[in-house]
């Protein structure tokens, strides 16, 4: 379906809904969902032209001197709210923002995911991406403290929240997310929702979806859905496992090859890991963004399997890059499993980091490092670094001097992106850093 015919569905579907208002997603350089909300009358006017809002009221997109903006809905995204009335119904639909002149804004993630996306697609390239989202259901947004005490997969009557997963399913169903499975993760209160996969815009409108409609569930329920990365200390922390594959123009997945007994992956496959490995370091700011963010990768075996270090395996669990094993006839079900990233990535950037990561593996033709097994999950540092595998950032700060400095990540997120973020991270560290926390106080205070 062209453009113009999804314009023409968008627009009838309006009418024939009775939908009464239509809200306007987009996501800051953040990962923060906004919203505003526009009457079915000015909706062809929108994609014709435009809806101008005030883009100094967004953090990092632009100035008061600049704040003019333009949010171009984009039809393919469309879906009726299914939580609102069916009378004077509520719909949404994606934006992408531009300036005044209509080029694509360079602070728009969208726009900067889509650029990225279209580098692949001139080599030859489409990227597709699943996820599975981990996070914890609390009273409310200042407790953490676990609801239940059930643990990874179990089947019990003390799983409190049961009701509320199969609410969020059928919700994300009728907004057409579609669900591969919802579990009890490993943690108390802890869960876990896999989405099938899709290309990688797609999924990543998906992801800010589903986090809303995880929130919203939970709010309705009266209890406080969150994707906080290390929530509690000594519990499993939380994931934002990304299953990432390039497919050619023809449909067939390049990441497949037959002549690989063992991993069934085939060269670019292979480059497209390595250079992912390689980059590491520089992708960590965006894939995982917070002072919190470190308190997860920095705990690695002791409470979750979480990566440490640049490594790959078949089964290891622990490290940057899994590769599922492969099901005989599944070609098209080829992939790697990114399980660096945090819920708290913005799912574009992430899409796009690791994206251009990869292509230049596949363009310097980078060899993979030496595969870490299970067995091997205690390994010492220095022993890793021998097999050519580096350790990922252990705070934010070290995360964000490899992002200030890598060439890579100021050409895949463009400079405002990469300003942006960098300046206000920076203030974020400096804040954390100010803070004396209680730690310190009992450890400190008595023996000064």
């Amino acid at each position: 379906m062209d453009q113009q015919q999804n314009i023409d569905f968008v627009l009838r579907t309006v009418e024939e809904r009775d939908i009464r208002f239509v809200r306007l997603w987009f996501v800051d350089v953040l990962g923060r969902l906004k919203s505003l909300a526009i009457s079915p009358e000015d909706l062809e006017v929108a994609f014709e032209e435009g809806i101008g809002f005030d883009g100094s009221s967004i953090e990092g997109f632009t100035t008061p001197e600049e704040a003019d903006m333009l949010a171009f809905p984009d039809p393919s995204t469309f879906q009726v709210l299914p939580w609102r009335p069916a009378n004077d119904g509520v719909a949404r639909i994606f934006c992408d923002v531009c300036t005044p002149d209509r080029k694509p804004f360079e602070g728009d993630p969208r726009a900067c995911l889509r650029r990225m996306f279209r580098r692949a697609e001139e080599r030859g390239y489409i990227m597709n991406v699943g996820t599975e989202l981990e996070f914890y259901y609390f009273p409310d947004e200042r407790t953490p403290e676990p609801l239940d005490d059930v643990g990874y997969f179990d089947l019990l009557p003390s799983d409190s929240a049961r009701d509320i997963r199969r609410n969020t399913v059928l919700t994300l169903e009728k907004m057409s997310v579609p669900v591969e499975y919802t579990f009890h993760s490993s943690g108390p209160s802890q869960h876990g929702i896999s989405l099938r996969h899709a290309e990688a815009l797609s999924m990543s409108d998906a992801i800010m979806t589903a986090k809303h409609i995880i929130r919203l569930e939970a709010y309705e329920a009266g209890i406080h859905a969150s994707f906080m990365p290390k929530p509690i200390a000594g519990k499993p922390s939380s994931a934002m496992f990304l299953h990432e594959s390039l497919f050619d123009r023809e449909g067939n997945n390049v990441f497949y090859d037959a002549d690989d007994p063992v991993y069934h992956l085939s060269p670019t496959a292979k480059s497209f890991m390595a250079g992912i490995l390689m980059h590491a370091g520089e992708i960590s700011a965006i894939t995982n963004p917070t002072v919190n963010s470190y308190k997860r990768l920095n705990t690695g075996k002791s409470s979750s399997p979480t990566p440490t270090h640049a490594t790959w395996g078949l089964r290891n669990r622990a490290a940057m890059i899994r590769i599922p094993i492969y099901k005989p006839g599944k070609q098209l079900s080829t992939r790697i499993e990114l399980r660096s990233p945090d819920p708290m990535a913005n799912p574009y950037l992430v899409c796009a980091v690791t994206l251009a990561a990869g292509l230049d593996g596949i363009e310097r033709g980078l060899r993979l490092p030496a595969e870490t097994e299970l067995t091997d999950a205690g390994l010492s540092d220095r022993e890793l670094r021998e097999l050519g595998c580096a350790p990922l950032p252990r705070n934010l700060q070290e995360a964000l001097d490899l992002f200030e400095n890598s060439p890579l990540m100021r050409d895949a997120l463009g400079e405002h992106i990469h300003s942006f973020f960098l300046r206000k991270k920076r203030a974020e560290w400096e804040k954390y850093s100010s803070i004396v926390t209680e730690w310190e106080v009992q450890q400190y205070l008595a023996s000064s």
